[in-house]
């Protein structure tokens, strides 16, 4: 929903700023209805939502990155069997979609590529990723519950999302803007029932300064009381000593570690990926071992 005209001051109105943003907003919502609509070349999303019916489902929305998802899959199978997993691809390199297509099969997890997204920006490609999930395999499909991750999400102990949704409508890390707040798109999860019949929009809105999911705000998070919720602790610290939490972050939400693959400096984000590798290594070790086992 568009910010109220009270919102605007008397610079934006000079600017024009509440009509521009009118149509900006007309725009995203058409390109967001016909994305809708398309459907992936090489396999139709309908088997996967027959798949997720009743279940306890967890999407990751995967972006070029295949040793992560090979991580994750490892991790959520030991510490968070409960969970359904799903990857959605929203690789915009060939290459790398070929790799996350052969871990997802070998690993046997439902996989999608999607269509090529209409968006370049990061954060609005991210959100009609969520909202092409929601339309096509997850509205349809009639879960029990569901949630989206991050592809560089990891748990590191056994962990249940969807637990807090036997007393709340959903769960996941929360981010303020001002008098407003949204659970951010990369660790989130919701009972189906709930929002089913609501017209979900895990979108950015940058004209209220919400990022992707943020558009939920007036369709869900508007009148719900922030304080009476059940939400995961959260805190950033340098991937290593000696670097500025600035330069180089990571974050831990509970147990779990997001690497923040993406931080506009290449060398930093290889020497991060290194030490999260040696971060998880124990953990990989373990799953591989109980896999072994059984």
């Amino acid at each position: 929903m568009p910010r109220s005209i009270f919102e605007y001051t008397l610079t934006d109105w000079k600017r024009l700023r509440p009509m521009s943003h009118t149509l900006k907003r007309l725009r995203y919502y058409w390109v967001d209805h016909c994305y809708m609509k398309r459907q992936p070349k090489e396999r139709n999303s309908t088997a996967v939502a027959q798949a997720i019916t009743g279940r306890d489902v967890l999407v990751t929305i995967s972006f070029n990155d295949p040793e992560a998802i090979a991580w994750q899959i490892e991790l959520l199978r030991f510490y968070v069997p409960r969970a359904c997993h799903i990857v959605v691809d929203n690789s915009s390199e060939r290459t790398a979609a070929v790799e996350i297509a052969k871990v997802a099969a070998h690993y046997q997890i439902p996989y999608l590529k999607l269509p090529d997204n209409p968006w370049r920006s990061v954060s609005r490609s991210h959100g009609i990723a969520m909202n092409w999930t929601w339309h096509n395999i997850l509205r349809p499909g009639n879960p029990r519950a569901f949630g989206f991750i991050d592809d560089d999400l990891f748990p590191t102990a056994s962990d249940d999302l969807f637990a807090p949704l036997d007393t709340q409508e959903f769960f996941g890390l929360v981010r303020e803007v001002d008098h407003r707040w949204f659970l951010w798109a990369g660790f989130c999860t919701f009972r189906f029932d709930a929002v089913k019949d609501k017209p979900l929009d895990f979108g950015q809105d940058w004209f209220m300064g919400l990022d992707t999911g943020g558009a939920n705000w007036d369709v869900l998070y508007r009148s719900v009381d922030l304080s009476a919720l059940q939400v995961p602790n959260t805190i950033f610290t340098p991937y290593k000593e000696g670097v500025d939490v600035r330069d180089g972050p990571m974050q831990w939400c509970g147990t779990w570690l997001h690497e923040i693959g993406s931080t506009g400096n290449s060398a930093v984000e290889a020497d991060k990926r290194r030490v999260v590798a040696g971060i998880l290594a124990p953990h990989l070790d373990a799953a591989r071992k109980t896999r072994q086992i059984d």
